[in-house]
């Protein structure tokens, strides 16, 4: 298997695999530590060296697992390391609280470098933003990790265009992460272009539609009774039979062109742009492999007006997030001058 090419994310000089791997999956109940360690130093042998995180998977064991996974042969060397903050747990670990505070900011900070056991994050986002804080103050505080060099690069998760703009004054921002798919395109009209102009990579989360594109409707059937995606109304019944003609089509596409409907939905992404780095998660070699395989799908500015036919925007039935999960399109914050802390 060829090695994984590479590309210039953002305008501020980080280079990462043309494709990511999203950690999330890869520690819990079920998931044997010794075959996902091996999962990720497979991603790294064949090129794939952007690793994401969070402190909010798994209530922190996602980072810590990835520490075990980087610790030995030099192995953290090898790739560019993100994680993210601003999801917090509150009451026990019973609710969950949005905060971008700078005492918060730090704090996750250090608790992150300590569980992955490292001396920098190469890119650190924040998670989800705190509406109630100024973006300013929260990339303020942020800056005085890059100069302190706890961090490399920032980067921003679900924000809008306005807090984009905002946040690139204080500092610059390397990549904004976003839900981005052949189902998922609300990003296309303001977040791309804004980022664009900005010089900002673009980082697509849940590429495959939270794994629709990979087996459709059927994905559904494996939903353990505590997936989140049984919360989401595009995987509910009365919405999931239209939503699988998208799935039926695509499949028939990528049929014709010799690959599965996972690589073309890939696919289609990395020929959004230079400046896009989808980031699938698995926890299997063999489907790691298959995505990787989208690399070399190549297809013609036909073919992608036809995908694009197949999900247009009154085809796709309800939306992408469940009711009360935050997104960009809430993520204004108060302005600087109208702000005291608390």
């Amino acid at each position: 298997m060829a090695k994984v090419g590479r590309i210039k994310l953002g305008s501020q000089g980080l280079e990462v695999s043309a494709q990511g791997l999203g950690c999330r999956d890869l520690s819990g109940p079920g998931k044997p530590e010794p075959d996902m360690i091996a999962l990720v130093r497979h991603a790294i042998d064949i090129g794939v060296t952007f690793l994401d995180t969070s402190d909010f998977y798994g209530h922190n064991a996602n980072e810590v697992f990835l520490g075990k996974a980087l610790k030995e042969d030099e192995v953290r060397e090898k790739v560019e390391l993100a994680s993210k903050f601003g999801v917090s747990f509150a009451d026990g670990g019973n609710k969950v609280d949005i905060r971008g505070d700078p005492e918060y900011v730090r704090a996750a900070c250090e608790a992150s470098l300590k569980r992955l056991d490292v001396d920098c994050i190469d890119v650190y986002y924040q998670h989800r933003v705190d509406t109630r804080v100024p973006i300013e103050v929260t990339i303020g505080e942020l800056k005085k990790l890059v100069e302190e060099g706890k961090i490399k690069y920032i980067g921003l998760s679900e924000a809008s265009p306005s807090t984009i703009r905002r946040a690139h004054a204080i500092h610059p921002i390397t990549a904004v992460q976003v839900e981005w798919s052949l189902w998922s395109r609300d990003v296309e009209e303001e977040i791309v272009p804004t980022c664009r102009e900005l010089g900002i990579g673009i980082v697509a989360y849940c590429p495959l539609g939270r794994g629709f594109f990979s087996s459709g409707a059927k994905v559904a059937e494996r939903f353990s009774e505590n997936d989140p995606r049984k919360r989401l109304p595009r995987f509910q019944p009365e919405n999931l039979e239209q939503n699988n003609t998208i799935f039926e089509r695509v499949s028939e596409m990528a049929k014709r062109k010799g690959c599965t409907s996972s690589q073309l939905a890939l696919a289609w992404l990395h020929h959004q742009g230079s400046d896009v780095c989808p980031i699938p998660g698995t926890t299997k070699i063999e489907n790691l492999n298959q995505n990787i395989g989208a690399l070399s799908v190549k297809l013609s500015p036909q073919e992608l007006l036809g995908l694009e036919s197949f999900v247009a925007a009154d085809s796709v039935k309800g939306d992408r997030s469940a009711i009360g999960l935050a997104t960009w399109k809430e993520s204004d914050t108060p302005q600087l001058s109208s702000w005291v802390a608390a």
